[in-house]
């Protein structure tokens, strides 16, 4: 197995997580016709994902970068990515 450094490792899928993120954000607008609850379920589905990548790169993360780092590339990748 490769082992990939954490400072590269933390940022691909900071990236990936904010992907996910978008879709959850903004993909639900593709069926304007299905009711609220359907929409705030499947909204919560998709982010359920982005969540089982955030949660593994910060704490990958957490020790090559400290917690103000680990948001500030958080929110970073956001503004770029998104």
């Amino acid at each position: 197995m490769i082992d990939i450094p954490a400072r590269f490792a933390t940022p691909a899928v900071l990236i990936a997580s904010n992907i996910v993120m978008t879709f959850a954000w903004y993909g639900h607008l593709k069926h304007r016709g299905r009711g609220m609850l359907f929409t705030i379920l499947l909204s919560w589905g998709i982010a359920f994902f982005e969540y089982c990548l955030m949660v593994p790169a910060n704490r990958l993360g957490f020790g090559a970068f400290s917690g103000y780092q680990l948001k500030i590339m958080q929110e970073a990748i956001s503004s770029v990515f998104s």
